[in-house]
């Protein structure tokens, strides 16, 4: 019998393997980083929480391109890391148009 999805609040059915799928890719992460392994429809975990966030962000921020595209995702800030960058690494230098 094929899985159902539980307590889906912002995913069709239809769209959980593919987020999830890419939420694995973005963050570097294990479905038990925001999941309780065997109650996948739990909210106990604060990860799947900011998740829920985060996806409504990414919603909110690709619909004000005028081209119709998505230009937003998890991946654009995480880049496989758990926690995304605010700020590059100390000592690497960002060229500018002023100081190249």
């Amino acid at each position: 019998m094929p899985y159902t999805p539980k307590n889906l609040q912002l995913l069709k059915p239809e769209e959980v393997h593919e987020a999830m799928h890419a939420f694995r890719i973005a963050l570097g992460v294990e479905c038990t980083f925001c999941h309780v392994q065997g109650d996948f429809a739990s909210d106990d975990k604060r990860h799947k929480m900011v998740a829920r966030k985060m996806i409504e962000l990414v919603r909110s921020i690709n619909p004000e391109f005028p081209d119709g595209k998505d230009h937003v995702s998890c991946y654009t800030c995480h880049r496989g890391a758990e926690e995304p960058l605010m700020a590059p690494p100390a000592g690497e230098h960002t060229p500018t148009p002023e100081h190249p």
